[in-house]
């Protein structure tokens, strides 16, 4: 069996655990100011992609990414007036309308 016994910390050890604690901080702090990663060549390619993006978006220009959309299909004018709706202040309700799913349908023929 082991016996427990408590021991009151005396102002000494409470004045090592700050130290070591202000000791801990320091290193934490050093270790974070030194450079990490690979380091950046400033002739690559990529840098040179990365400048001209970021002078047109100085400029004002826009960043286009990604496929674009086709202003004339089903969903671009669905969104179009879903963003129409929500501007005249319509609330606008998540999920699809009461009655759309397949589960009514099948309870009508079963019916």
């Amino acid at each position: 069996m082991s016996t427990k016994t408590k021991t009151k910390a005396t102002p000494a050890t409470k004045e090592k655990k700050t130290v070591t604690a202000e000791i801990v901080t320091a290193v934490i702090t050093e270790k974070a100011t030194a450079k990490r990663g690979r380091p950046v060549v400033g002739t690559s390619v990529r840098q040179a992609k990365i400048a001209a993006r970021d002078a047109r978006i100085a400029a004002g220009g826009s960043i286009e990414r990604g496929r674009p959309a086709n202003p004339d299909s089903k969903r671009q004018a669905r969104l179009s007036a879903q963003a129409a709706r929500a501007a005249a202040g319509v609330a606008i309700k998540p999920g699809r309308p009461k009655g759309t799913g397949t589960k009514t349908e099948t309870a009508a023929v079963a019916a």
